[in-house]
């Protein structure tokens, strides 16, 4: 390995599918505001993948700054249907709208990743994956939201679909990893490519 991999990340979800794909690393959390880059980046009228990439950039690039000579692992997700992009809900209120938005429609899951070595981005990706949520009832909504509590609160569609939330779907076009925020094939291929992982 050429060279020590961090990812610019506290997310356990992310942590895991790195662990679990048996590469060794660490993993620090980017200090970045992203609500600021996103209204700087407002002007340029991006597109949620776009917005995807620069957040992954941004997380990668601050930590690549404060560890010189690592290679960092950036990655960011933005939650996107038609032109609007959802934030995390604030509270389970919040939470409703965004199901209630979704109900019945299909939205995407744009996730980024970007390398950066000693704050130069040197790669760029994103995946897309589309879920096609069924039609919920306001009765079901608040149900649901009843039982799964302020969880709702910790993804930007207020769902998670490694629990309860797999039930508001009737179709789902993607692979895991791009679901969960981090596409791991293409960023194993692009590690090997570099030599920072066994080929």
């Amino acid at each position: 390995m050429t060279q020590t991999l961090i990812l610019a990340s506290q997310s356990p979800f992310r942590r895991m599918l790195m662990e679990s794909a048996g590469l060794s690393f660490q993993a620090i959390a980017a200090d970045i505001d992203e609500r600021a880059i996103e209204a700087e980046l407002a002007h340029l009228a991006p597109s949620p993948s776009e917005v995807a990439l620069h957040l992954a950039e941004a997380k990668a690039s601050d930590v690549a700054r404060r560890h010189p000579g690592h290679l960092v692992i950036g990655s960011d997700q933005t939650l996107s249907l038609d032109d609007r992009v959802f934030h995390k809900p604030r509270d389970l209120k919040d939470a409703k709208e965004h199901l209630r938005a979704l109900s019945g429609r299909t939205h995407a899951l744009n996730s980024a990743i970007a390398l950066s070595l000693s704050g130069k981005t040197e790669w760029r990706h994103v995946s897309t994956a589309w879920l096609t949520m069924r039609s919920l009832s306001d009765g079901f909504i608040e149900r649901h939201l009843a039982r799964v509590g302020d969880k709702a609160l910790s993804s930007v569609g207020a769902y998670q679909l490694e629990g309860e939330g797999i039930q508001l779907f009737e179709k789902i076009e993607g692979d895991y990893f791009t679901i969960i925020g981090l596409p791991m094939l293409p960023l194993l291929a692009q590690l090997r490519k570099m030599g920072a992982i066994d080929a």
